[in-house]
């Protein structure tokens, strides 16, 4: 299977309620041998208009943020937990994100193959290796089933703390070396 073909089943999934608010599917972008994968929590607003991850402020954001550690939007994966907007930007819950990492983004994980994936936020931390304190784990690496991640904070929430801007553009730094590794 190819994440085209994914993504095509993805844009018709019915099998948790998020799909009843949804504009669009926000299965993810980028290229499908990227060495960077991201994943953050849940499509928002402006996500869900458009159809594709992190184009609002947050998403601005991480891309100066790319940019800063000497990448390109256009060299990593990025996608969410869930591929639906959960009503009123509420957090997705445990349902719904176990079974569209099920379904989804299990799959799109084993198809990118990447060589480190940055897990931004605790949903997403939380969802695929069991951990949620941010700021303690903030730029750890996690090795799980044979894959590493690495703890990032979400851009989201350095627009609302500058304070942890630096250290997100310090630990995006670390991704990319490690991606090197």
């Amino acid at each position: 299977m190819k994440l085209e073909e994914l993504c095509k089943i993805a844009s018709t999934c019915l099998e948790c309620p998020l799909h009843k608010s949804r504009t669009k599917v926000v299965f993810g972008e980028g290229p499908a041998n990227a060495k960077i994968m991201l994943i953050g929590e849940a499509p928002g607003k402006n996500e869900d208009e458009a159809g594709k991850p992190f184009v609002g402020s947050a998403g601005k954001l991480l891309s100066e943020i790319l940019h800063h550690a000497g990448l390109e939007r256009s060299e990593v994966y990025i996608t969410n937990i869930v591929k639906c907007r959960p009503e009123g930007n509420r957090k997705p819950k445990k349902p719904e994100y176990t079974t569209c990492t099920k379904l989804y983004l299990d799959k799109q994980i084993e198809l990118i193959n990447p060589d480190i994936i940055g897990l931004m936020g605790n949903s997403a931390n939380y969802a695929l290796i069991g951990e949620k304190n941010i700021k303690q784990i903030h730029g750890k690496i996690f090795k799980t089933d044979g894959r590493k991640y690495m703890s990032l904070f979400h851009p989201a929430a350095a627009l609302y703390s500058r304070a942890l801007l630096p250290q997100l553009k310090e630990d995006m730094i670390t991704l990319k070396m490690e991606s090197q590794s």
